[in-house]
């Protein structure tokens, strides 16, 4: 069975520490908006979906704590609360989505903090529906003897359980197609190294990892055939935001007649935004000057140190979500899909 990353737990958040992988599997429990807030800044919880839910989970916590204060102070909590966590991460737009779900839920219920735990955990259980049906989705790209590069962490730790790109990938593993997966190390948080690998050796995928400066080396002599990673933010125009490293992947992808897919629910997408109005997140320079506790640069070095790059939509083969893959061009077939959605509701 695929790991649980977060729980909900007698009105608290129990999580897996994934700064503690792959040596120890190591659950922690988030008492307060704080610790939550912390989890996302540190990396102990990440990915975009996971991202998402623990802040829904996050107003869980707070909504529980005031669950007998009167209507307007549990709003009022709530509200305070979501600023906190609209700090913490600008780049990954599900963290944005399921807060404004969560307090608009709030603001149309006379008892906004039942209907906001009752709406969170539900948000919590349905991550793992969709990213079922988004790997019975993607395993129909993937044909025996396939050769996947996969970059960053997408699987069972970087959402409620099951995966995006990750998911896909050992779901046609599961069944048995016959699949080699070689896996970026993805500096400097070391994403793939640690929690992908960890993913991969557990599932016994024959899986390789791969330094980041080793991609195009392994697309020539490895015969890669196509490329499978995740989101943390889609526009309506198919315009990718993810793991830096994304872009130049799909750049060497796109020379060497690559597929390229990028795989994501549909909470992922952002149509609302421009190019312009997306900010990449820059992290703390410890990231590249240090590996773990051991010092690898001059502290004194100035750093630039982005989390996430834009890959422009002309580089995408398609885009997996639980409804289907998407095809160029991606602005029509994003917003026929969308369409659907709204209809169905």
């Amino acid at each position: 069975m695929p790991l649980q990353s977060i729980y909900w737990k007698n009105g608290k958040i129990v999580i897996i520490d994934q700064t503690k992988l792959p040596k120890k599997l190591v659950y922690k429990t988030l008492e307060n908006i704080n610790d939550v807030a912390e989890a996302i800044i540190n990396m102990r919880v990440r990915g975009a979906p996971l991202i998402g839910v623990t802040a829904a989970l996050g107003l869980a916590l707070v909504a529980h704590k005031h669950r007998y204060d009167k209507r307007d102070k549990v709003l009022s909590e709530l509200h305070e609360a979501a600023e906190t966590l609209r700090r913490t991460r600008p780049t990954a737009v599900n963290l944005f989505n399921a807060i404004n779900s969560v307090l608009d839920i709030a603001e149309k219920s006379s008892d906004p903090a039942k209907a906001t735990i009752e709406y969170a955990i539900k948000m919590m259980n349905k991550d793992i529906e969709i990213n079922k049906k988004m790997a019975e989705v993607g395993q129909s790209i993937i044909e025996d003897g396939d050769i996947i590069l996969t970059h960053c962490n997408t699987g069972s730790l970087a959402t409620v359980s099951v995966g995006t790109a990750l998911g896909v990938i050992i779901m046609a593993h599961r069944l048995g197609k016959k699949i080699k997966v070689y896996a970026t190390e993805t500096r400097p948080k070391l994403q793939g190294a640690r929690l992908t690998a960890f993913e991969l050796v557990e599932e016994g995928v024959d899986a390789y990892l791969i330094p980041d400066t080793a991609v195009a080396h392994t697309m020539k002599t490895k015969g890669i055939t196509k490329v499978l990673l995740g989101a943390d933010r889609i526009l309506g125009d198919g315009t990718l935001y993810n793991k830096i490293g994304t872009f130049q992947i799909a750049i060497l992808a796109k020379e060497m007649g690559i597929e390229f897919y990028t795989v994501a629910p549909t909470s992922t997408f952002d149509l609302k935004s421009s190019r312009a109005e997306v900010e990449i997140e820059e992290r703390d320079a410890k990231e590249i000057i240090y590996v773990s506790e051991c010092q690898i640069a001059p502290e004194t070095i100035r750093t630039f140190n982005p989390a996430f790059d834009e890959t422009p939509p002309e580089y995408i083969t398609g885009i997996v979500t639980e409804y289907e893959v998407l095809y160029p061009p991606f602005e029509e077939s994003i917003k026929r899909l969308f369409n659907k959605i709204r209809e169905e509701r």
